[in-house]
């Protein structure tokens, strides 16, 4: 798989950091599998920004249930994962964070 942009960005992070630091090591995945399960570990749930005309899945979130802001429209995964491969994303994410506790960060990006 062809890096991101994140990806460049994550390597030149890690070697210049001072090593005895904890180190916030940021992954990027394709995968359904490794997204479910990251998604499920978390409590977060597919969800798409609502759209007013309702005829399209619009930008793809993750809901997690202590999330408040804007209105987001639950989907099921299926419709996530089909609108998450139709635009060709990666899925940029964190499994924990500077001191240790599990990290809810994510991103999508454009892949290649």
């Amino acid at each position: 798989m062809a890096q991101t942009k994140t990806d460049l960005y994550t390597e030149h992070m890690v070697a210049t950091e001072e090593r005895e630091k904890p180190q916030r090591r940021t992954q990027t995945t394709r995968d359904h599998e490794v997204i479910r399960k990251w998604a499920k570990d978390r409590g977060a749930q597919p969800a798409c920004n609502v759209r007013s005309d309702n005829t399209d899945t619009g930008v793809l979130r993750l809901y997690f249930s202590e999330q408040q802001g804007r209105p987001l429209r639950r989907i099921d995964w299926d419709e996530w994962f089909r609108a998450f491969d139709e635009r060709e994303l990666c899925f940029v994410y964190q499994d924990t964070s500077d001191d240790g506790k599990r990290s809810n960060f994510f991103r999508l990006e454009l892949s290649g």
